[in-house]
């Protein structure tokens, strides 16, 4: 018979042998085994108002071994009651499992489906996660498309950019909404203007006189006029609503400004005998690691044949129409990013709610902020090659990317985001769910709006589409 051994036991057995060698083991190895010896909230203080450079890498430090944590239940891992819903839901009973995809978790840590080809980057067919419509339908056990959706890990590379470009444009959205009915209570008239910010026009609203407005002419937005640019459904304001979400869904680690008091009035809601898991400080870390990764950029490459491909295929991208989403770069007028934004609603902290939470560092003082071209008003061109714009994506005939049964948030099942291109060369496979394996399988199953371009690119030769492939194979992560 064997013999069997405790881990405990076999601590204290170690433990022995290193005092005998004049050696110190700091703590006795238990059955738990926490991400870190000693969990960092404990000394991890977070700076208020603007942060120096040095101060960011800092906080950038603690928010990436967040976000490579393997989480465990001594820290909170697991949700046995509640749901992955954004409102905080409980479940009608527990889930007999940890790991169940859409009935638990996905993944011990953010570093299990972000990490191609690096932390931080995108994530394998494999990875993939199941995402119910966002609210409080997610108390189920089933992996069927009746009542989840199946989603592909998008790549966070300059993400910070992104919800900068989101604030400013959805700020001038705004702007043009109270300007228009400025002008028809003045004038006694109704007064129709486009929504376009940037070069992207998000359709028409009519301003009436009594102060109704009429979205019926809206496209690619939601009424609120605020753009949601981070999900492949674009359906979350900034990286800080994005990280609640997923800690909850993926993790069941439950940050305290959404599951806490204040919302639910409990300290512990998913009932898993851990109180108060994710702090303010450490979304706060968690955000601003995410948000200052660089942005992906444009390689050249070594080979001439590929540098004379990829010019020609630029010309093409243009040609064929490809650039009226895909829009090569968006201007940016600062670089200032601010935690939390301005656009938050109830269950994200807001700015005001929290003074000691807020941060503002600048992404001018990062190196790869070098590498950004301006225009000639001084903005900072963002190369994301999009155009932070849902859009209609399938059609009758071309429908492989808007197959699903369930929407999303309200968002129609045929609609999402148009895809940032940039690092798409570095993040195979394509499209919401992972499974268009190359450049030219992607291409060819757009339909809806962007079915115009899919088929001039099926009416070139081989040659031009060749080079078109060169051209989207030199944007890359670096």
């Amino acid at each position: 018979m064997k013999a069997k051994y405790s881990v405990v036991s076999v601590a204290l057995v170690v433990l022995a042998l290193l005092a005998g060698s004049g050696l110190v083991l700091a703590e006795v190895v238990t059955e738990h085994e926490p991400w870190q010896d000693q969990h960092l909230q404990a000394d991890f203080q977070l700076p208020t108002g603007a942060v120096s450079p040095e101060e960011l890498e800092r906080i950038r430090e603690y928010g990436e071994q967040l976000f490579k944590a393997r989480f465990t239940r001594e820290e909170g891992a697991g949700r046995p009651k509640a749901t992955q819903a954004i409102i905080p839901t409980k479940r009608k009973r527990v889930s007999e499992f940890t790991f169940s995809r859409t009935a638990g978790l996905d993944a011990a840590a953010c570093a299990g489906c972000h990490n191609e080809p690096k932390l931080g980057g995108a994530g394998d067919f494999a990875a993939n996660v199941f995402v119910s419509e966002g609210f409080v339908n997610a108390d189920f056990d089933s992996l069927d498309p009746q009542f989840s959706n199946e989603r592909n890990s998008n790549h966070l590379f300059g993400a910070g950019l992104v919800e900068l470009l989101a604030r400013e444009m959805t700020t001038e959205l705004h702007q043009l909404r109270q300007q228009a009915l400025q002008q028809a209570r003045r004038t006694q008239q109704a007064v129709k203007v486009e929504l376009r910010t940037k070069g992207v026009s998000y359709g028409y609203l009519t301003a009436e006189p009594e102060g109704v407005v009429d979205l019926t002419a809206l496209q690619g937005i939601d009424t609120d006029l605020i753009i949601r640019p981070f999900s492949q459904k674009g359906v979350f304001v900034s990286l800080r609503q994005f990280t609640i979400n997923a800690m909850n869904q993926h993790h069941g680690m439950q940050a305290i400004e959404r599951f806490g008091e204040r919302w639910t009035g409990e300290a512990d809601f998913d009932e898993d005998g851990i109180k108060n898991e994710m702090n303010a400080a450490d979304i706060s870390a968690l955000v601003a690691w995410q948000a200052s990764l660089p942005p992906p950029i444009q390689q050249q490459p070594a080979d001439l044949k590929w540098q004379q491909a990829a010019a020609r295929g630029e010309q093409i991208f243009h040609k064929i129409q490809c650039a009226s989403c895909h829009i090569p770069a968006l201007p940016l007028k600062s670089l200032s990013f601010t935690d939390p934004g301005g656009w938050d609603l109830a269950g994200t902290l807001r700015q005001g709610e929290q003074a000691d939470a807020k941060l503002s560092y600048d992404f001018a003082l990062q190196t790869w902020a070098k590498q950004l071209k301006r225009n000639e008003k001084g903005e900072f061109l963002i190369p994301l090659f999009g155009d932070l714009k849902r859009h209609v994506i399938a059609d009758e005939k071309v429908a492989a990317l808007g197959n699903e049964l369930l929407s999303q948030r309200f968002v129609e099942r045929d609609q999402f985001m148009t895809s940032e291109l940039w690092g798409i060369a570095s993040t195979a496979p394509y499209g919401h769910r992972g499974d268009q394996l190359t450049l030219n399988e992607i291409i060819q199953a757009h339909g809806g709006e962007g079915r115009a371009a899919r088929d001039a690119y099926l009416a070139l030769n081989d040659t031009e589409r060749s080079s078109l492939i060169a051209y989207l194979k030199t944007l890359v992560i670096e």
